[in-house]
């Protein structure tokens, strides 16, 4: 569309007859934010440190009802997610797999019933809406900077290396981003402090296949709590522990991970990707 745009102004800036629609993309293409490409990245080692132990009741939900308007999502639905389990929740579009976690998280509230985190739980979530979050004219450096004040430059730096930020890329503006970026540095901010009960909603969506092994790679060292969506076959076959399916007659519950919900039960999950 750039390309066309100023095609378009070098062709006609010199006419007359052009000079008003020649204005009019000048001012549209003032306006946009242009989104730098990333270039090749290295990967680069950073070792996490550990998260703090939390008691072994992680989050408990007693009778939640939740609905949208007309549309009942869940009835008397109860759940305990204990310490150290990686649960995967599987579903159809629309069977509520977002609005579980945005239960657990507090995001939303139930309708009936309660929602309890236990002791010691300090929790991180990876929402899309995250990356919505963060401020457009500071760099990542400054962002990762404001969070973590007390952190050395080297050790931000590192870590900014880590999740694909190398070199001048550091220095990058949030509004220039790409939509991978924004989920790497969202990653990075969670994951430097690390919580003991992440909570994560289709985290792989906009990564490359270099970030999203680190990532597997991270968080299969992590020793905390996991709730998470995904549909990945690769993120859910190597993390998960428990499978939650959710169907219209509620909540289907596995033991083991995913590879041995597919032995079981004979199928993949609905909407799935390599």
């Amino acid at each position: 569309m750039l390309a066309k745009e100023i095609n378009f102004i070098e062709r006609f800036k010199a006419r007359a007859s052009h000079a008003a629609q020649v204005q009019s993309r000048v001012k549209k293409l003032e306006k946009i934010d242009r989104v730098e490409p990333p270039k090749r990245r290295q990967s680069v080692a950073f070792e996490f440190p550990p998260a703090p132990r939390s008691g072994d009741d992680v989050a408990h939900l007693r009778g939640v009802d939740k609905s949208y308007g007309s549309r009942v999502i869940y009835q008397g639905l109860d759940l305990l997610v204990r310490r150290r389990e990686r649960c995967c929740v599987l579903g159809v579009n629309g069977a509520g797999k977002s609005t579980l976690l945005k239960l657990v998280t507090g995001t939303t509230a139930p309708d009936a019933g309660s929602v309890t985190l236990g002791g010691s739980v300090k929790m991180g979530y990876f929402a899309q809406h995250a990356m919505e979050l963060l401020d457009g004219e500071s760099t990542v450096l400054e962002t990762l900077d404001a969070a973590f004040p007390r952190a050395g430059q080297g050790s931000l730096r590192t870590m900014a290396g880590a999740f694909g930020f190398s070199g001048d890329e550091i220095e990058k503006r949030c509004r220039v981003l790409s939509g991978g970026e924004k989920a790497r540095l969202v990653m990075a901010l969670m994951l430097y402090d690390p919580p003991n009960f992440l909570v994560l909603d289709e985290p792989t969506n906009h990564l490359d296949i270099a970030t999203k092994e680190m990532l597997i790679t991270v968080l299969s060292q992590f020793e905390g709590t996991m709730l998470f969506v995904s549909h990945d076959r690769h993120f859910l076959a190597a993390l998960s522990n428990r499978v939650l399916e959710l169907t219209p007659e509620g909540i289907h519950q596995y033991g083991g991970g995913y590879t041995e919900y597919v032995a079981r039960t004979g199928r993949e999950a609905p909407g799935l990707h390599a």
